[in-house]
């Protein structure tokens, strides 16, 4: 796990337990990771995202919440940046 994902989750997050910060910046550093990223996000979206508060493209808490808890376990707060970037990595190999 690296050092960003270890300290206390003091980022805002836009869905519960993903600190957007951490995750920004994992894919920040990555520019061949952003047109994918745009493209994840937009596909995790619901539909009719821009009719409901905060009125952007991204994944209901609970949602979020199930994925991380199934992904990690627990309570799902061992959000790893790193992992990010790997399935970032994969989904960019897959056509479409």
């Amino acid at each position: 796990m690296n050092a960003a994902a270890t300290q206390p989750n003091t980022s805002t997050s836009l869905t519960a337990g993903l600190p957007i910060g951490v995750a920004a910046r994992a894919v920040v550093r990555r520019p061949d990771l952003w047109t994918t990223a745009l493209q994840a996000g937009l596909s995790l979206a619901p539909r009719g995202w821009w009719r409901r508060r905060p009125f952007l493209p991204v994944p209901s808490e609970g949602w979020t919440h199930f994925r991380l808890v199934t992904a990690y376990g627990g309570d799902g707060t061992d959000f790893d940046a790193d992992d990010l970037v790997t399935w970032l990595e994969w989904r960019k190999t897959w056509p479409g």
